[in-house]
């Protein structure tokens, strides 16, 4: 865990390039593979170190994948705090360590990057202090290896660092028992159907058994390490993939193997009541009263991804950017490819809007779209995301007007317009502030509000000017559909555009 582009998922690509024999050929690079170069999934991956297995939980830097990163940390034993030497503790350093230490979980610190020229691990370890992560060595007892990821200095030390951590705080598991875990992933292969990555915490998975994914259900008839490759059985801190649930189980929610379908649907069903019963109670006011929806959503939101855990995110910016202005709502948010029922859902809302991440869209899918007037947007980089919503919305919104009050003044006679003159002749005392040419007003009857215009022309005496002073008398030429008496007052100003977006 740690800053974006830190080196987490270098290190991770060095080790398991490392964990395999000098004969095969090395996994393809993670970091490579990611849009952006940035981590946009967990990842689980299983080394060889030294005979000794360790799964690794690649969890996002960028702060968009916060519950991703969170939840990486609560299904780990132990986390590994990546600082980089040349840019030492950085916004998600600090939000990292936050989550570790909710999560109740020891650590390591690698501080990475020694080979580069501004690499400072002095300072680095300062800061470190300075966040009350005392270092061993430096009065303190959090173990840690100054590596670099590029080249693998010091990344052997690391990994034996992790493992006598978990020496020390007697990890154990019983590998007898029905297998038990979390969802790290979930999402619609166009060929093999709903699929998962599960970690197995405690257990062991077999072949043949089923599981219970939330509300989800599955036959372990495939399953595969996190390789690809075909296993007959998964045991305690394995990747395990698992093809043909019959929906997509909620990435971080628990599962459990059982020996029959009976047990497994009774555990789904459970599992449906308790969340059905906690929207009930969401649906209710203190009081015991239904609170009340907003029938006029402004913008109606589908968003599909091609994992789970990336629509999670989404939905994460997208309440960043909350505006008191304007009605969002998540009609949907899953994994897979955009279907012509996710169109016509997006379509009952006034503005339509389907998010397409790296989610394909069938042409026959496209056409209704444009039939149905619902925009889609396709993106590959989660930044791309939070920069179109804040021109969406700042596009829909109107632009808000700040007023600034120039003056007051009074009608006392109305002049008849001669010829072509278009509007009402005015004449009257400015009470306060000034009356200019080309400003608008407000216009009012004994007090109330009766209409709205401008000033078209003004005079003092018989001579135009643009402004004039208060306590002085004018006349003016007016356009407004009220038409104006004697009596009535001029609020006069001048309209100024402000910003129409909000969130953070």
């Amino acid at each position: 865990m740690g800053h974006i582009d830190h080196g987490k998922t270098t290190l991770l690509d060095y080790i398991r390039k490392s964990s395999v024999a000098a004969s095969e050929a090395g996994p393809p690079s993670i970091a490579a593979g990611e849009a952006g170069g940035i981590t946009q999934h967990i990842g689980a991956y299983e080394v060889d170190h030294g005979g000794k297995m360790m799964t690794f939980l690649d969890t996002p830097g960028h702060e968009a994948f916060g519950k991703m990163r969170s939840r990486g940390a609560r299904v780990a034993d132990i986390a590994i705090l990546v600082v980089a030497a040349d840019d030492g503790v950085r916004p998600q350093t600090k939000e990292a360590l936050e989550t570790i230490k909710g999560a109740g979980i020891p650590f390591a610190v690698a501080i990475n990057k020694i080979d580069k020229p501004a690499a400072d691990p002095e300072k680095t370890k300062n800061e470190l202090a300075e966040l009350q992560v005392f270092l061993e060595g430096r009065g303190g007892t959090v173990p840690f290896a100054e590596i670099s990821a590029k080249q693998g200095s010091g990344v052997d030390k690391l990994l034996e660092t992790v493992l006598l951590l978990a020496e020390l705080e007697d990890i154990t598991a019983d590998p007898k028992t029905f297998a038990s875990g979390v969802v790290i992933e979930s999402h619609r292969d166009p060929r093999r159907g709903i699929t998962s990555t599960l970690l197995i915490i405690n257990g062991t998975m077999k072949k043949g058994e089923y599981v219970a994914a939330g509300e989800a259900l599955a036959k372990v008839k495939i399953l595969e390490n996190f390789k690809g490759e075909s296993i007959d059985s998964a045991s305690p801190s394995q990747p395990a993939v698992v093809v043909g649930f019959d929906k997509l189980p909620p990435v971080g929610a628990e599962f459990k193997t059982f020996f029959s379908q009976k047990e497994a649907m009774e555990a789904a069903r459970r599992t449906k009541e308790k969340k059905e019963g906690g929207k009930m109670r969401d649906a209710l006011s203190p009081g015991g009263e239904p609170v009340a929806i907003p029938a006029n959503i402004r913008l109606g939101i589908v968003i599909k991804t091609d994992v789970l855990g990336s629509a999670e995110a989404i939905e994460h910016e997208i309440a960043k950017l909350k505006n008191d202005r304007l009605e969002i709502k998540i009609l949907r948010a899953e994994a897979g490819d955009i279907s012509e029922d996710d169109v016509k859902m997006a379509a009952s809302s006034t503005k339509p809007l389907i998010i397409a991440f790296k989610s394909r869209v069938a042409a026959s899918t496209r056409e209704l779209a444009e039939r149905m007037n619902v925009e889609i947007a396709e993106f590959e980089i989660i930044y791309d995301i939070t920069d179109f919503f804040k021109k969406k919305i700042e596009s829909i919104l109107p632009k808000e007007v700040n007023r600034v009050i120039l003056g007051h003044a009074k009608i006392l006679k109305i002049f008849p317009a001669k010829g072509a003159v278009k509007g009402q002749i005015v004449g009257g005392k400015i009470i306060d502030g000034v009356l200019k040419r080309d400003a608008a007003f407000e216009l009012f009857r004994r007090g109330k509000k009766i209409g709205e215009g401008a000033i078209e022309n003004l005079q003092q005496g018989r001579i135009s000017v643009p402004e004039i002073a208060a306590d002085n008398e004018f006349g003016a030429l007016i356009s407004a559909k009220t038409t104006a008496a004697d009596g009535d007052e001029l609020e006069v100003f001048s309209a100024q555009g402000g910003s129409a977006s909000g969130g953070e």
